[in-house]
């Protein structure tokens, strides 16, 4: 049985975690930032890369002594390498590198995307390969068939802004505050879907990609004419018919074991639900992690690296810090400029 490390910095959430391949969680210990950036209504990086200095060693330190062991009984240190912002992104790999050296024991490189894609089978065993992905967060939005650890083929991907983005910039547009996805969520609910007419993009498109920028625009032309409750919740079911339209499209088109979504929009209850229909619909499972385990953290890093530790893969002390990191590096570019691959 192998024992993980696994370490998280590649935003504004500082995490370390011990977990086991037998998919035990011995601890988890986090430290986020909120409190720092909200007055600005978003993450600033080089706030954040400071705060991750000052909080991560402890966090080992505490996560070591919560799972009651040490370093030397640990099997490898995975980190996230990137992609994401590359002041915290480095605090903990060079953290996690100093971690290898000083123990002995290999480094793990953990693609951040790939910590959110694997993430499901640590909390469902019985989650097989290969699997259709829609990943959806505050950077990503993409479908990907998960073919195995280190094995992805990109289906589709956003062409401007993610949906995590959309929720995050609509947030602050309607002055919900910091986070805005929870955020406008919490508004949707006492809000009318159907009572702001907005756009939906590529809705019954060819193209298999998404599109939020036009959304978000069509947003900040109706602020003030309806109540932030209803453009709350008429944005957010804009977003559910995209996701559906453009996820419809992809089950049609691969061979599956089931439709799993992952990243921090995979824990908006809306999104949750219709997919989980529109899987039902299609005859697939539907597998989406706990809602922790949704947002970023050093749980999901750690079971990355038990999968790959498993694998016979393990990097190199030099391994960079990368704030770009497509899990398919070999997919078709896509027009658009800013694109999240």
């Amino acid at each position: 049985m192998a024992l993980i490390l696994g370490l998280e910095s590649s935003c504004d959430e500082t995490a370390a975690a011990l977990v086991t391949s037998d998919r035990r969680i011995l601890a988890h210990k986090l430290a986020g930032q909120e409190a720092a950036h909200r007055p600005y209504g978003g993450v600033v990086p080089e706030i954040a890369a400071r705060a991750h200095v000052e909080v991560m060693a402890p966090l080992v330190e505490a996560a070591l002594a919560e799972a009651g062991v040490t370093l030397d009984q640990v099997d490898a240190i995975a980190a996230t390498a990137g992609p994401g912002l590359i002041g915290g992104v480095m605090v903990g790999l060079v953290t996690g590198k100093a971690l290898a050296l000083a123990s002995g024991k290999p480094l793990i490189a953990v693609n951040h995307l790939e910590g959110h894609g694997l993430s499901p089978r640590l909390a469902d065993p019985d989650l097989a390969f290969p699997y259709l992905l829609l990943l959806v967060s505050g950077g990503h939005c993409q479908l990907l068939l998960v073919e195995g650890v280190g094995a992805y083929r990109r289906l589709a991907t956003t062409i401007d802004d993610a949906a995590g983005e959309a929720f995050d910039k609509t947030a602050k547009l309607l002055g919900l505050g910091f986070p805005g996805g929870p955020a406008v969520e919490k508004a949707a609910v006492r809000g009318d879907p159907r009572a702001v007419p907005l756009p939906r993009p590529l809705l019954g498109s060819a193209e298999p990609h998404f599109s939020f920028a036009g959304l978000k625009s069509a947003v900040a032309r109706v602020v003030g004419q309806y109540s932030a409750e209803d453009i709350a919740a008429s944005f957010q079911q804009a977003v559910v018919d995209c996701l559906l339209d453009r996820t419809r499209r992809a089950l049609e088109s691969v061979e599956a074991s089931a439709l799993v979504v992952a990243g921090g929009v995979a824990a908006n209850a809306s999104v949750r639900a219709a997919l989980e229909r529109l899987a039902g619909e299609h005859g697939r499972r539907f597998v989406a992690p706990p809602l922790w385990l949704c947002t970023d953290n050093a749980a999901m890093i750690a079971w990355a690296g038990v999968e790959r530790f498993a694998a016979g893969l393990t990097d190199p002390l030099d391994f960079p810090a990368r704030p770009r990191w497509p899990l398919d590096p070999g997919a078709e570019k896509v027009r658009g400029a800013g694109v999240k691959a």
